[in-house]
């Protein structure tokens, strides 16, 4: 019974019901008797399975395929943070996340690629939708809120180890760092030079060079706090008072309303 339904499953794709499927085998000589018990049970596991749809058999394979990733990642950057990115072998990772060498491979390509999935996963959970502006909100209070905001991300305990292992990692393969720093602020860097031509577009900023803008901002915002926390020199915490005061010369230079 179980090597009938296993040519049943694999010819199940090119059939539309079990009378069909059973025609097929028949002719193929794979199939010479159907007693009506195994025809029944047949018939109805079979045709449960036509009935699935596609698209929800696709979701099935998705959410298990995130899953896995998502246990890799947890597993990575925990033994990244515990024993250092050197010490951590992919085979290790796998044993404590479940799942095989073949799947971190396809998924993230090799060990560096995995650092880079764990930071940015990190990035996108910090820093995802902060420049979806709320309804009523100015420009000016949309730049404040985002600068401190930023720098809190920045200056985060997990942040700053994480951003210590890439930048170990980077001076052993330059070329890695450089990749890691052009993907890791391209996005936000061009969401806000996006805001920035909106802005002057509709009269609320005089913004001439979007991209300069957009550089200038970070660097007046995180000037070297990034610094100060990988060297155990934790800044103080950037309330809203000093923040509009570091941040005052910008909005007055651009006009930002």
């Amino acid at each position: 019974m179980a090597s009938l339904f296993a040519c049943v499953r694999v010819t199940s794709g090119m059939t539309e019901t079990f009378d069909q499927l059973i025609s097929q085998l028949q002719r193929a000589g794979n199939v010479t008797y159907i007693t009506g018990q195994i025809e029944s049970w047949g018939r109805e596991s079979l045709e449960a399975e036509i009935d699935t749809p596609r698209d929800e058999t696709t979701r099935t394979s998705d959410t298990r395929r995130e899953e896995r990733r998502r246990a890799i990642l947890d597993a990575a950057e925990e033994m990244f943070l515990e024993q250092g990115f050197d010490r951590v072998s992919l085979g290790a990772i796998v044993r404590r996340s479940g799942g095989s060498l073949a799947t971190v491979y396809e998924l993230f390509g090799n060990k560096q690629g995995l650092l880079r999935a764990v930071v940015y996963r990190w990035r996108d959970e910090g820093m995802g939708g902060l420049l979806d502006i709320p309804k009523g909100e100015t420009p000016a209070e949309t730049l404040l809120r985002y600068a401190r905001q930023c720098y809190a991300f920045v200056t985060d305990p997990r942040s700053v180890a994480l951003l210590r292992i890439v930048i170990g990692e980077s001076l052993a393969h330059p070329e890695f760092g450089r990749a890691f720093h052009e993907d890791m602020n391209s996005g936000a860097a061009e969401q806000l030079a996006a805001c920035f031509r909106e802005w002057t577009a509709q009269g609320q900023a005089a913004i001439d060079d979007p991209e300069s803008a957009v550089q200038l901002f970070f660097a007046t915002v995180m000037c070297d706090a990034s610094i100060k926390s990988m060297l155990g020199v934790m800044p103080a915490q950037t309330s809203c008072g000093p923040m509009e005061w570091r941040l005052a010369p910008f909005l007055s230079h651009f006009r930002i309303a």
